[in-house]
Parts: structure tokens; sequence; C-alpha cells
């Protein structure tokens, strides 16, 4: 039920915030909230339900589907409540890939990418390090009781938790994993296209941002498991440095693991902002450019126009 609230801040000593610094409020806080979520849920598969006794052993996960349905079905609520939480203000992006697409071809003001940028990096950093606070001791039951290589006392089952990491039959090869994340990226952008286009059959009421969560669990479902499908530079490397802070190392930054990848850091960076802009640009090339030509064929005749005589060359 909507009701009205007054302003904590009295509209006058803020009048700033009616403009691109609200809309950096709204990107961090939409941010953070995606992220507190979306990092929360790995953290309860990967660490607090084995480490509350909840699993088989301590160090128990991934043995069933159900534990990826639990983390794509979080992923997508927390993309969803972001997005109602920034939205009006905003058009909560919460993705540098998202607003480097809407500067590319929805007229996005180029003004205001790189403030975009950093305000979602300060709050997918920011939601992580709420995540690490409440998460902390499970994360370092998990450490102490797994088996097998640590850095710096940690795994990287917990770094999994923060940050993404390519699956091991890419053996440490870069494009395998930059093609996932061009293809999972430009599959986000093309879909949030299509949900947008008052053209085609957009959302209607507020239930976009819906559509958004569900769109990013098919893609968790359908392309997650070969590099954890960040397709958001900011929601990977916000969190991976803050794990960098927390002693994961050499695990954030290069983001390499001996024997299976090494510098994979600049990875779910390039490749979603490259997949980001594919995605859009496709979209109209395939559909919003028809939709735009039928929009504009429909529209009424101006004032002493003529209906154009079709004849069979033009057929």
């Amino acid at each position: 039920m909507a009701v009205e609230i007054p302003a904590i801040i009295k509209p006058s000593r803020f009048r700033s915030r009616g403009g691109l610094l609200g809309e950096c409020l709204a990107e961090f806080l939409g941010t953070f909230v995606l992220i507190s979520f979306g990092c929360g849920v790995v953290a309860m598969a990967v660490a607090a339900l084995p480490g509350s006794g909840r699993a088989a052993t301590p160090t128990t996960i991934f043995l069933a589907a159900g534990d990826w349905l639990l983390i794509t079905w979080g992923w997508a609520l927390a993309v969803t409540f972001g997005v109602y939480v920034g939205g009006g203000v905003s058009g909560a992006h919460l993705n540098p890939a998202v607003t480097l697409a809407m500067a590319v071809r929805r007229g996005f003001s180029w003004a205001k990418v790189l403030p975009y940028w950093f305000s979602q990096v300060l709050g997918a950093f920011t939601g992580a390090a709420l995540v690490y606070l409440v998460y902390h001791a499970a994360i370092h039951a998990y450490d102490h009781a797994a088996a097998g290589p640590k850095v710096n006392g940690h795994t990287n089952a917990t770094f999994s938790i923060f940050a993404t990491f390519p699956a091991p039959y890419f053996h440490g090869g870069v494009w395998g994993p930059l093609i996932d994340q061009i293809a999972g990226t430009a599959f986000l952008l093309m879909l949030i296209a299509a949900v947008l286009d008052v053209r085609n059959q957009a959302v209607k009421s507020n239930l976009a941002p819906l559509v958004v969560g569900f769109v990013v669990a098919a893609i968790g479902m359908s392309y997650g498991a070969n590099a954890g499908y960040a397709i958001n530079p900011a929601r990977d490397f916000g969190p991976r440095f803050l794990t960098w802070i927390e002693g994961w190392r050499s695990l954030a930054f290069p983001g390499s693991v001996s024997g299976s990848f090494s510098g994979y850091w600049w990875i779910p960076i390039v490749g979603p902002l490259i997949g980001g802009v594919v995605g859009i640009v496709v979209y109209d090339l395939f559909v919003g450019d028809v939709l735009l030509l039928r929009s504009e064929l429909a529209e009424p005749l101006e004032p002493g126009e003529s209906t154009p005589v079709r004849t069979v060359d033009d057929e």
C-alpha cells in the first residue's frame, strides 16, 4: 500500500540529490541489495548450511542440482529487489554492462557512465562486506575443516561466495570463459531490452524487475556452471576486492589457482562489457528496428498527406 512519507533530510539542504547524486545513491543502494542477497545465498549454500549441521558433513556442498537452484533463484530475487529499490530514481542499472549498453543504444548520457560505474562497484563492495560480517564465522569454520590447497588459510570454495572463477574443463584457457561471459551478458541485455521495449510485448505495471530476475535465473540455470555467470563487472570486482583485503589474496587478484587458472580477474569485467553491447545491438537489429519501422508506418497521416498506393511491385 502506497503511503506518503516525510523527507528525512530537508530538501532545501540537499537539492543536489535530485540530480546525478541522487541517481548514484540509488545505484549504490540497489547494487548493495543485489550483492547482499546474491552473495548471501551463496554463503548459505557453501558455508552456513554445512557448518550449521544441516548438511551431511561440515564441507558438503553441491551434491545435487538443488544446491545450484538455490543459488540461481537466490540471485534472481536479489536482482529483482535491487531493481525495485533503485529503479524509480536511476533506472536501476546495477551493472556497468547495462550502463554501457544503455549509453551506446538508448541515449543514456555518457557523462553519467563513470559515476554510475563507481556507485555500482562501491555498492557491490559494501554488500559483500556485509555478507562477510554476517557469515565470517561460518566461512572460517569451512576453511578450517576443508582439505586441499589453501591460500592464506582460505579455500577456493569460500572465495566462490564472493566472486567467480572458471570450471576446470577450460584447463586455464581464456577464450572459453570469455566467450561464456560475452554470451551470458548478451542474453541479459537482449532480454532486458525486450522487457522494456514498449513497442514489443512490454511487461505491464511494475513487474519488469521480477521478469528481469527471471532472466538472471534462466541465465544461471543455462550458462552458470562454466564461469559462475558474473555477467556484471561490479558484481564480481567489488566482492573480489573485498576478498583480497580479507586475505584470499592471489585467489582474488590476479585470480589464480595453481594448476587450474591464472590472471582471471579481468575476464568478468571485459566479457560482460562486450556482451552487453552485443546483446542490445542484436536485439535492435533483429527486433527493435522492425518494431520502430512498423510504428512509423502506422503513424497517423499529417494534414494534406495521402495514403501511399501499394502496387504489385511493392509486394
